[in-house]
């Protein structure tokens, strides 16, 4: 049985140079995020924190999640809250320690997405809008749980059609 590696290591200029574009994507793709109302977003944002993940490790997935929220929200110019940065790096760290040097199944994709989506998405982001907002946590809720039993399949399935594409597995080797 392998043991667990975090991804604790020097980067190699290569993969700092990817860890970039990465970052730089998950910018982009959150600035093309659906967000009907303040507590309800959509964005394809997951798509580069899972390719983080799964290139550099946990630990600096995680990393360059945090700094990418933290200069997301500077750019934004929305209020920063600390509570949505802790979120971002447990979502890369969960990604990271179920994707990271292994060899890509549908379960592990699974409870990867399913846990994110109910500890970070659900319960987590839902604090932190409680916190920020000021509205009742259990009101907020149900709606978001609607919102994650939708979206949580759909990530799923782009996580898993990625992650086995020809091409991103290929790029994951050279790396």
């Amino acid at each position: 049985m392998k043991t667990l590696d975090l991804g604790f290591y020097r980067l190699s200029t290569l993969r700092t140079a990817i860890l970039g574009v990465l970052m730089a994507l998950q910018l982009i793709l959150g600035r093309f995020s659906f967000s009907p109302t303040t507590f309800f977003r959509f964005s394809f944002t997951f798509i580069a924190t899972v390719l983080m993940a799964v290139w550099v490790g946990p630990i600096w997935a995680s990393v360059a999640s945090a700094l990418t929220d933290i200069v997301g929200t500077l750019i934004m110019g929305s209020p920063y809250f600390v509570g949505f940065t802790i979120s971002a790096i447990l979502g890369a760290f969960i990604y990271g320690v179920f994707l990271y040097d292994q060899r890509v199944s549908l379960v592990k994709v699974i409870i990867a997405q399913v846990l994110i989506s109910v500890i970070v998405n659900l319960v987590l982001n839902t604090l932190w809008l409680t916190l920020m907002y000021k509205t009742p946590f259990w009101a907020l809720l149900p709606a978001r749980g609607l919102k994650e039993l939708v979206s949580a399949p759909i990530q799923i399935f782009i996580i898993y059609i990625i992650l086995k594409n020809t091409t991103i597995r290929t790029l994951g080797r050279r790396l």
